[in-house]
């Protein structure tokens, strides 16, 4: 029997509590905004009022039995998984919980080369070995895209003991790999498959888009609700799906890092996103979708702009594409992204999501407005018609894939030194160095400094490319093991 997606169970509770004005014995401590009143005035009251300790009446997020419960399941049926979380940690918490939960200490896990630094913590606090896919590369773009079938078949047969394979459903620039078919492959090999879903909550909303984690057969995924679905930064899910994993051991690997004082106003907004996308999600994202259209045609109308379509991405047959991702090739006109992006923030008063040395991406979503967008075209003419056209060193997207020395724990836990990088070939890393964004480690902790990578990094440094991870921001130095 399904479930009334109309209802919001757990912001019915809340407000219920709001308007009830009871006298706040008990924390926080800025007494519905009392305490606090330079911060009530600009944001309201009822936000302040919102912000209930665990009391009765509006559940315990670590053991729900009323109105989180029932918003839980709601939110699972939602998503067609046999079982949801809240989370108000981000998605991190979420992947760290996926890979907590499939992997004890020494157990290997196959994943991309492409994750999220949050996999990198992961593996820290698991214990979990990475067996590190390649996925292939767009020269034309460049952009990492995804891994293939083969590429996954290989490393399982490479690796019989694997526990779980990790897959992205999209990546930060909203490519997919053909997801059904690494689920298929994985499953013929009984490993569960987990799903960094970050960036594709509402990808399960229309069928425009590629499958969803869920759609596909996945055992687990983590999606942001924040990102693309509606909710508050930091409010996140993680999905279980009709497979062998036990919902009462994730819970328990979720308590581990879950707050005791969770956000009711994040709650709350997880609730009413999840509504939304249920009940109105298609015919929002119908419109979405029909902006985009309009908007990739104005864009490729300017010569030496490029925005790529679903179609580009489909041509070769083992990736799509999340359309909802405005990427925007600009080396044509004589400027890196990075340049782009400085000038759409600086004189057009446009800030965007990221920007390497030859694309930027434009983020849109539920809320789009065809004026951000056609702000957003102009600007983009107005830099075009401007342009020098001077040529952009080209500057190749290079993977490395480095001997691991030490696994990622027992290298976070050595003792380490600063030294020049200059310094550090055939040292073992101590820190990760990330080109940011999307913040792919060239190297990581406890994989060998080669001077391909001292070389590269010393490249990126000189054309200005955002690093990160390390703790000299500079890089000039880098933290290695000190041996």
């Amino acid at each position: 029997m399904s479930l009334d997606q109309n209802k919001t169970p757990l912001f019915e509770a809340v407000k219920y509590h709001v308007k009830r004005n009871a006298i706040p014995l008990q924390i926080p401590g800025h007494k519905h905004g009392n305490g606090l009143e330079e911060y009530k005035e600009f944001v309201g009251e009822n936000v302040l009022r919102m912000d209930l300790n665990q009391t009765r009446g509006i559940d315990i997020i670590w053991d729900p039995t009323s109105v989180i419960s029932e918003a839980e399941k709601l939110l699972a049926e939602t998503f067609q998984a046999s079982s949801a979380y809240f989370l108000i940690n981000g998605t991190t918490s979420g992947v760290q919980a996926m890979i907590m939960s499939a992997c004890k200490p020494g157990d290997q896990i196959i994943l991309p080369r492409n994750v999220h630094k949050s996999i990198f913590n992961a593996l820290i606090l698991s214990g979990a070995k990475p067996v590190y896919v390649l996925p292939e590369i767009s020269d034309d773009l460049g952009i990492v895209l995804g891994i293939t079938e083969d590429s996954l078949r290989k490393a399982l047969t490479e690796n019989p003991g694997a526990k779980a394979v990790l897959a992205i459903n999209p990546s930060y620039y909203g490519v997919t790999s053909n997801l059904k078919s690494i689920v298929n492959v994985a499953h013929q090999n009984d490993i569960p498959v987990l799903v960094d879903e970050a960036h594709g909550t509402h990808m399960h909303f229309h069928h425009h888009f590629p499958l969803s984690a869920m759609e596909a057969g996945a055992d687990m995924s983590a999606v942001s609700l924040h990102k693309t679905g509606g909710s508050m930064t930091q409010s996140s899910a993680l999905l279980i799906g009709n497979s062998n994993i036990n919902p009462k051991y994730v819970k328990q690997v979720l308590s581990l890092t879950y707050t005791t004082s969770p956000s009711y106003i994040l709650l709350c907004s997880l609730d009413v996103a999840r509504k939304q996308l249920a009940t109105k999600g298609k015919h929002i994202l119908d419109q979405v979708l029909e902006l985009l259209k309009w908007s990739r045609n104005e864009i490729n109308k300017i010569d030496g702009v490029f925005a790529p379509d679903k179609a580009f991405f489909e041509e070769s047959g083992y990736f799509s594409f999340d359309e909802t991702k405005l990427l925007i090739n600009v080396q044509k006109i004589g400027f890196t992204g990075y340049e782009v992006e400085e000038l759409l923030a600086r004189d057009y008063n446009i800030l965007i999501e990221l920007a390497d040395m030859y694309n930027i991406l434009a983020i849109t979503g539920l809320g789009e407005r065809k004026e951000y967008l056609e702000a957003l075209i102009n600007a983009l003419k107005d830099i075009a018609r401007h342009a020098d056209r001077r040529k952009i060193k080209k500057i190749d997207a290079v993977q490395f894939n480095p001997e691991i020395v030490l696994q990622p724990r027992d290298a976070f836990y050595s003792p380490k030194k600063l030294i020049p990088l200059e310094q550090c070939a055939g040292e073992i890393s101590g820190e990760m160095i990330m080109v940011y964004p999307p913040g792919i480690p060239l190297v990581s902790m406890g994989e060998v400094i080669t001077p391909e990578i001292i070389e590269y990094v010393k490249l990126l440094k000189q054309e200005k490319c955002t690093l990160q991870g390390t703790t000299d921001p500079c890089v000039d130095f880098v933290m290695v093991l000190d041996r």
